[in-house]
């Protein structure tokens, strides 16, 4: 009988334990983004103080699952949204497996359809799941507020958040209907802002975009971290870019020595050029970044 005891006394200790962990868990204070080690691919995790978290796409295959197991707690079993830049294998590839295994609320994309099966098995998981899909615009504000309701969408060319928000990403392109473009001429670029800090997600826009943007935008796009578009390929990352983005740090991912040659030699070259520093998955593992509004630290 005193080792029935024992072994529920236990137990109910070790269920308490596991609550008081969730809670401070949840309660962070700080931003995180993890630029996933997904090999040549993306995979872009956030998560606000409050716990709200965003996937930005899922790299090119299962190897996703593994990567949020290290940055997630093994009971949180949930993700308020999913952002597919554009439908890419190496973008989307790992996300029918987020959508099995994860319960998630909203799935935004650019607009543009593959006639991939991995595409039609993400279409389809989407819509036995039921999960909302939104439709990316120039504008459109993602908050990370507290509010349950209203605070993942917002639809504003001039988002007015609260200053004690907890940060917010808005939707700097597409601006116009993408479904007849090539894919990476598709891919949604957001900014992700929090107080003092601000990160640039690019997908695998090219320069045509980024010259879009620089003009559009100029130096509204000054961040502190910019994801090189298209895993670092000569073809994006151009001069422009970089000279309004004027980041102190830049990610690479990519897959160890992969035949695409990425990062291409030229952007590692204007890298050097703007004394921004770089740093690449394939060598770093996972990327994080903690940010508490108003300094940034990197832990690996």
């Amino acid at each position: 009988m005193k080792n029935i005891k024992s072994y529920v006394l236990g137990f109910f200790l070790c269920v308490n334990l596991l609550v008081w962990y969730a809670v401070f868990s949840e309660n962070r204070g700080e931003l995180t983004v993890a630029f996933l080690d997904v090999g040549q691919g993306d995979a872009i995790f956030i998560e606000a103080p409050n716990g709200k978290q965003i996937l930005i796409d899922g790299g090119s295959n299962g190897a996703v699952l593994r990567e949020l197991s290290k940055i997630m707690p093994f009971y949180d079993r949930s993700i308020d949204m999913i952002i597919l830049s554009h439908p890419d294998q190496d973008h989307i590839g790992g996300l029918p497996a987020v959508l099995e295994n994860y319960k998630v609320d909203y799935v935004m994309e650019s607009g543009i359809k593959s006639d991939s099966g991995t595409y039609e098995t993400f279409e389809n998981i989407i819509e036995e799941k039921a999960v909302k899909k939104i439709l990316a615009q120039q504008g459109m504000v993602v908050s990370l507020c507290d509010s349950p309701e209203v605070g993942l969408l917002e639809n504003s060319g001039e988002a007015e958040l609260p200053q004690d928000c907890g940060g917010y990403l808005e939707v700097l392109f597409p601006n116009v209907d993408v479904s007849d473009f090539e894919t990476n001429t598709s891919s949604i670029v957001i900014k992700l802002v929090y107080g003092e800090n601000s990160f640039l997600f690019t997908g695998d826009a090219p320069q045509s975009i980024e010259k879009y943007l620089a003009d559009s935008f100029g130096n509204y796009l000054d961040v502190d971290v910019l994801k090189l578009g298209h895993h670092g390929s000569k073809n994006s990352n151009s001069e422009k870019l970089l000279g309004f983005a004027s980041p102190e740090y830049t990610i690479a991912s990519v897959g160890l020595g992969n035949s695409y040659g990425h990062p291409s030699q030229e952007v590692l070259n204007l890298l050097k050029q703007f004394e921004i520093d770089l740093l690449r998955t394939d060598e770093e593992g996972m990327v994080i970044f903690k940010s508490d509004g108003q300094s940034l630290k990197i832990e690996n």
